[in-house]
């Protein structure tokens, strides 16, 4: 506490006095708050833990607004936070309330958590200046004292302009909330476990011009990837076990990969921008079905990888469904739909690869642009379709140099489950493609025997230009 603070209460203590002197007495005494902090490790790992603290009002009246503050010792840091501010100036740290969680209401509690890199403990903390055990502050009487609410209501609105609020956001997000980003620059690491529900989605909302970056990856990966203390995956936003959110707006940019899904069905992302990104820019992963992405714009992947630069990213690969094959087994990142998004340039894989596995999406009224298509693993085409019964309609490809091309549009058939006709039964209809006189057909179907049961259908409402072969190399259906 500073100076000036201990002088003020001093002070009021003294009227007080006088008052009591002069009134023979007081009839009640002025409703206060007592805070106290608590301190407890949540998990331990090689190198570190991740801990919190929890800030019990013992008082009878609200407390608005906490600061809390510690020392760890030489070779101990704090590696990451959330619920709360973060400040450091050496070895000493001080945390204060983010937007959602500063009042804490008589007899309620607040909390915020961090990871830490060492073995050391904090000490010396303190509450708002005071000891964490016994730390006060007086706060203007009131009749009624309100509750605190942590997280924030459904349907309330949490605006965020810092990364670290943004963290303790995505933490504490609950069903019908709506996040809003300022504009600005957000780094760190920006996922959320948080669920929505049907009639209550959560939304994460911005301008272009608010931006996420995840300068990671860091910390030991778990083998299968999934929010773990002490690791960041370096994904620009994640979803893990989050449906029925809203993703608006907002840009991602220079991250491991753009926006990953998974298990979180029913998340829509709309008017998002991706680009300059290490591997893929959107991937719907461990089935997170009945998704939509759309209106959007994604440029620059794969600047590290280019192989796996895709795009948009429909399930998973047959030999990563030991990790994403949580239905059985199997990816199903069913009825995804990709509506009017503009993908390309330097979409450095496919603009969008659909994984075996999956079933019965809708690719439509997509542009997509091939120059810098690089070939690697076999990325060279604008659409390779290994999943069943897909509508892709009323899209417009292109291709012109520098990159590596040669179909408009794939199938392939894997043999992954002897019940998934992988790559059959899909329908491309009122598709424009110009091939640039390097592709040979707009449309390649690479499995016509194999889906003799459930075949291809190509309607002659698609055209070419610049094709080296063809339209496709099956008959065309009327």
């Amino acid at each position: 506490m500073s100076p000036r603070t201990r002088h003020a209460i001093f002070l009021g203590t003294a009227v007080a006095a006088v008052a009591v002197a002069l009134t023979g007495g007081v009839t009640a005494q002025a409703a206060a708050a007592n805070l106290s902090a608590t301190f407890a490790r949540t998990s331990v790992w090689t190198g570190g833990y991740g801990a919190g603290y929890t800030i019990a009002n013992r008082g009878d009246a609200p407390a608005t607004g906490w600061t809390v503050e510690f020392d760890l010792p030489a070779g101990t840091a704090v590696s990451s936070s959330w619920s709360s501010v973060k400040t450091q100036t050496g070895q000493h740290y001080e945390f204060t309330n983010a937007g959602f969680n500063g009042t804490i209401g008589a007899g309620a509690t607040a909390s915020f958590g961090f990871n830490v890199a060492g073995s050391g403990l904090p000490s010396g903390c303190t509450v708002n200046g005071l000891p964490c055990a016994d730390g006060q502050v007086t706060t203007t009487p009131t009749s009624s004292p309100t509750t605190t609410t942590t997280p924030p209501p459904a349907g309330v609105t949490v605006n965020v302009a810092t990364a670290a609020q943004l963290q303790a956001a995505l933490a504490n997000a609950a069903p019908g909330q709506a996040i809003k980003l300022a504009a600005g620059t957000y780094r760190g690491s920006f996922v959320t476990t948080k669920a929505g529900t049907a009639a209550e989605p959560i939304t994460l909302s911005g301008p272009s011009d608010a931006i996420l970056i995840n300068d990671g990856p860091s910390g030991d990966a778990p083998d299968c990837p999934t929010p773990t203390a002490g690791w960041d995956s370096g994904y620009g936003f994640w979803l893990s076990g989050a449906p029925y959110w809203n993703l608006t707006g907002f840009t991602v940019q220079e991250s491991k990969k753009g926006i990953v899904a998974d298990n979180s069905p029913h998340t829509t992302i709309d008017g998002v921008t991706v680009h300059h990104v290490d591997e893929e820019a959107i991937h719907f992963r461990r089935s997170s079905a009945d998704s939509v992405l759309k209106n959007s714009t994604i440029t620059y992947t794969g600047l590290v990888q280019p192989g796996y630069g895709e795009g948009v990213y429909l399930g998973s690969a047959n030999s990563n469904w030991a990790c994403h094959g949580n239905s059985g087994g199997v990816d199903r990142g069913d009825r995804i739909q990709v509506l009017d998004n503009h993908i390309g340039p330097f979409v450095a894989a496919e603009p969008i690869d659909v994984k075996e596995g999956t079933f019965n999406g809708v690719i439509r009224g997509n542009t997509f642009d091939g120059r810098g298509i690089s070939g690697e693993n076999s990325a060279d085409s604008w659409i390779d379709v290994k999943g069943i019964g897909y509508t892709i309609e009323n899209n417009t490809g292109t291709f012109a140099s520098p990159g590596t091309f040669a179909n408009g549009y794939e199938n392939h058939n894997t043999s992954t489950s002897p019940s998934f006709d992988n790559g059959c039964g899909n329908v491309w209809r009122g598709n424009k493609s110009d091939l640039g006189g390097v592709g040979a057909y707009a449309i390649k179907i690479s499995s016509v025997s194999k889906c003799a049961a459930n075949p291809n259908v190509v309607y002659a409402s698609n055209t070419v230009t610049n094709a080296k072969s063809g339209l496709t190399n099956i008959p065309v259906t009327p």
